[in-house]
Formats: structure tokens, sequence, C-alpha cells
């Protein structure tokens, strides 16, 4: 188990970029993911579903957005990639980074490095079986602490409320794992209505004991986002997929009043965003003070039970 011992966000050396007087602990970045040798060929199953031949080429599923000179550079020839992605993590005081878990491979990266990264088993709804079965194996070895989707990106796509994610809910709720959902317009050229935000008001509805934490912005519905998140206790927003100047203002709002519990970060390394860049622009995200510390540590802490009440 990490140690979680409060302390400054990052040394004097890097004050200018966020205050050294929040002591919040190191950070806990709840998406972050290896660096890539060849971006395309690893994005290729997404890159796959787009039917634009623009799409084909670009290096990111969203390239339009994530324009080349953003992205982070490739894996190093012969370089491990666990070991970048911890450097990389030290480097912006990141102690603990929620990571994909797949198979047996990724398990084992987890299990390795248990003071530093958490799985998250990464669903595919349309194999239900072998998903609930995965959990439930990864569950038990300590390899996983939640379990995510990205509807748009399955082929075909499965809705939030979807028939075939409901077992995929139930076991979740039965081992206690949160599930990290993606929501709103995707980046990728693909439909849309598989992660339209009033789709989980009908999850939440028939598991209320499920913590729901949305994905990648949840635009343009971020209002009905806070309207849900007032109405269901468990429902969260993570930052995933933003650069902080692009958090939107919806969410930043309800977090500095009643939505402090419910703000989540994280990141988009090694996927489209350089942590280098979403440190930069953290300090100018207008949180109250005392929101920082949830905002970067306590909320992810307690919801991927971090915080003693389910120690590893």
């Amino acid at each position: 188990m990490a140690d979680l011992t409060p302390r400054y966000p990052f040394d004097s050396s890097r004050s200018e970029r966020m205050d050294p007087k929040l002591k919040i602990g190191g950070i806990i970045d709840t998406l972050v993911g290896y660096p890539m040798a060849d971006s395309r060929r690893e994005n290729a199953v997404y890159l796959a579903q787009a039917k634009d031949n623009e799409s084909r080429n670009f290096l990111h599923p969203a390239g339009y957005m994530f324009k080349p000179d953003i992205l982070p550079p490739p894996l190093a020839k012969g370089q491990d990639k666990v070991a970048a992605l911890v450097q990389e993590m030290d480097r912006w005081d990141v102690e603990i980074g929620l990571v994909h878990v797949e198979d047996d491979e990724s398990a084992a990266h987890v299990l390795a490095n248990p003071n530093r990264l958490v799985g998250c088993y990464f669903c595919d709804a349309n194999q239900v079986m072998q998903s609930v079965r995965d959990i439930g194996k990864y569950a038990a070895q300590g390899a996983i602490r939640a379990v995510s989707v990205f509807p748009a990106g399955l082929m075909p796509q499965v809705a939030i409320n979807d028939k075939k994610m409901y077992p995929v809910y139930a076991k979740c709720v039965e081992l206690g794992l949160p599930m990290f959902c993606a929501a709103g317009v995707p980046g990728p050229r693909v439909p849309t209505a598989c992660q339209h935000v009033e789709l989980i008001d009908e999850v939440m509805y028939d598991f209320p004991e499920l913590v729901f934490v949305t994905r990648h912005g949840c635009e343009p519905w971020v209002d009905l986002m806070v309207k849900l998140m007032v109405k269901w206790p468990n429902l969260h927003f993570s930052t995933s997929g933003f650069a902080p100047k692009y958090y939107p203002e919806a969410v930043v709002r309800y977090a500095n009043t009643r939505g402090a519990d419910r703000f989540v970060y994280g990141g988009y390394f090694a996927f489209g965003l350089t942590l280098e860049r979403i440190m930069r622009e953290l300090p100018q995200l207008p949180l109250k003070p005392e929101i920082w510390p949830k905002f970067l540590r306590g909320n992810a802490l307690r919801i991927l039970k971090l915080d003693g009440a389910n120690p590893r």
C-alpha cells in the first residue's frame, strides 16, 4: 500500500505551477496509460470504426482535436512502458495512477507495482459473460479496483443503459467496484447516441448502490449531468480527456458549491495529453482552496477504496 501521508503536491522547484501551500499529498490520476511506441497501430481498433477517410490517417482517434504536436512523445525503442509511465508520474507528483487492465499481462503490471498503479478492467460489453468472469478473476487477484467502458468505442456500440451492461453493473455492485464510463459526444467520428448523458439516469435508478464516474466531459449535456449529480448521490464527474482550461464551467461551479465530493481528477496521459500541459494549466482552475485536496486526491481515495476502507 502506498504511503498516503499528506504532503505538498509539488516541491518548491515546481511552485510556479501550483500553490505549494495546498497540502494535499500526491495526486491520484484516475486515467493514465502507458506511452505508446506506435499510436496509430495501438489505436487501430478505433481508427477503423470511422467511415471518413481523414480519420483513418489520424495518429489519435480524435485527431482533429489532438494534433500531433501536442501528443505525448512515443515510447523510445527498447524503453519499458511501465517504467516510462512511473517516471512521468514521478516528475509531476502523481502518486497513484489508474490504468486499464484487459488481460493477464496488463494485470501483472499492476500487481508488480502495487504502490503506484491501480487496475481498472476495460470492459467489452459485447462479450458480457467473459467480462463478468474477468472482473471477478482480476478483483480476486487484487489487480483491479474499478471497471471502465467506452460505449461508443465498442463494435458494435453498447449504450450506457443497454441490457448487455446490466450484468456488468450488477457485478460492480456485488464487488464494490466503481464504474468509469465515457459520456457525451465521443471524440472519434462515430455515432453519439449510446453515450447520451440522459441514459445514466436509468442506470442510477436501477443500481442506486453503483458508484458511477463519467469520463470525457459529458458535452454538450453538462448542465444535465450536474442536475443528475444533484439527484443521484453516487454519480461523479472526472476531468479525463480535457486540458484544464477546457473543463466545463458548470461542473467547476458545482464543485465549488455542493459538488465538492463529486469532482474527480483524471488526466489523459499518454492517450492524448501530456502531464506537463495538464499541470501547467491546473493552477488557473478557479477552485476554492478547500476543494483542491478532494479533487486531486481525496475523492479518488474514497471511490477506489484506497483510504483504508478496503486495503490491499
